[in-house]
């Protein structure tokens, strides 16, 4: 999905240009990486790239990457309860939305996991669910390993992922 999008962010519509190649390009590497590596009769569910996900009343977000828990049979509506892991890959001009609006947005909504992708630096900031919402518990660059406990066959070195960007 190379088009134009719009999300709602705290009752806000925040229109998309549509991401560059480079974007896509990691988005793209990021579902492969993290689809091979969900186990057989995971527990997990890997969603197509910008899936709408309702975030309470006013708030409509679009992540690149989301990761949900199987814990029903499929419905039409993911509940936020269900979300195990969002990525964003940021583009240049949108840093705030994402990195401020939409990140508290995941906090508030529990989110267990985070990766902000910055193609800018070349690394990957991994954030957990702490007691008073997001800790960063890893700034990944170089070659350090992406990594994650509930993705057993995940190992990307950020050298691999931003190859060619």
């Amino acid at each position: 999905m190379s088009e134009p999008y719009e999300e709602l962010l705290q009752g806000e519509a925040v229109h998309r240009g549509p991401p560059t190649a480079d974007h896509e390009l990691l988005v793209t590497r990021l579902h492969r990486l993290v689809a091979g590596s969900l186990p057989l009769n995971s527990a997990l569910c890997l969603l197509p790239p910008r899936s709408e996900l309702l975030l309470g009343e006013h708030s409509v977000l679009r992540p690149d990457l989301a990761v949900i828990r199987l814990e029903q049979p499929a419905a039409t509506v993911i509940d936020v309860a269900q979300l195990y892991l969002v990525a964003e890959v940021l583009l240049p001009g949108d840093h705030h939305a994402d990195t401020v609006i939409k990140k508290q947005l995941w906090a508030d909504s529990r989110l267990p996991r985070l990766w902000m992708v910055d193609p800018r630096y070349l690394n990957v900031e991994v954030y957990g669910l702490g007691e008073f919402g997001f800790t960063l518990t890893d700034i990944l660059a170089n070659h350090h390993p992406l990594t994650d406990p509930h993705l057993p066959g995940l190992s990307c070195p950020m050298h691999e992922l931003f190859a060619n960007i």
